[in-house]
């Protein structure tokens, strides 16, 4: 049997949690749009539909599409069949942010049924997560340090240490002046708006588990 295994049983110990916040430019923007039409048939639809973003596959092809999503349906009205609809959603990556106002601009132009953003990410937030997570132990031995004085007691080392729920995560600070775009208008209108790209704030939060000394 060990003999210091009763005491590692009985350790006391001081359990905290720490969190800290990053703040980084976004340097990619997100773009979804949506283009539909209708039809009698589904088949009828999806030719129209294809003819509508005909226009705009060259346009796209200079930039990430992520996703392409085709759907189409039938429409009903009291049980009865009133013709079809077919739409195709798209999720576009924008890194060369200087050409987002004309991408937003020629999707307005082509008039589609929706479109939503840009939303606002990091293109790699590996740093920003690590200088977080600095933070969030510092956070969390300062608490510690604190219940360590408080009792008289001394603070020894680290036991376990883990991410709280959620862990690492980021997300975008809305700024005064920062606008999103949500609209389906005359393309002229892009340019009134102000779509500089917003603070990300990169939170991470842990729990940590030290030693109590006499």
């Amino acid at each position: 049997m060990n003999p210091g295994a009763g005491w590692l049983r009985h350790v006391a110990e001081v359990v905290t949690k720490g969190t800290g916040e990053v703040e980084r430019t976004a340097d990619r923007a997100q773009v979804d749009v949506t283009f539909e039409a209708l039809g009698a048939e589904r088949s009828e639809a999806v030719s129209t539909l294809n003819q509508r973003i005909s226009a705009i596959e060259p346009l796209l092809a200079e930039f990430e599409v992520r996703s392409r999503q085709l759907s189409a349906h039938d429409n009903w009205d009291n049980n009865q069949r009133v013709g079809s609809r077919a739409s195709q959603q798209y999720v576009i990556w924008v890194k060369d942010l200087d050409r987002l106002d004309g991408l937003l601009a020629e999707l307005v132009q082509a008039e589609p049924s929706w479109i939503n953003g840009p939303s606002w990410t990091l293109v790699d937030d590996t740093e920003a997560i690590r200088e977080a997570q600095r933070e969030a132990v510092a956070d969390a031995l300062r608490r510690a340090e604190g219940y360590a004085s408080a009792l008289g007691r001394r603070l020894g080392p680290l036991l376990r240490i883990g991410d709280t729920e959620g862990g690492a995560h980021y997300q975008p600070r809305m700024m005064s002046g920062a606008a999103s775009f949500e609209m389906a208008g005359p393309a002229g209108m892009v340019d009134q708006l102000n779509l500089k790209a917003q603070q990300i704030t990169v939170s991470a939060s842990c729990t940590a588990a030290w030693s109590l000394l006499d």
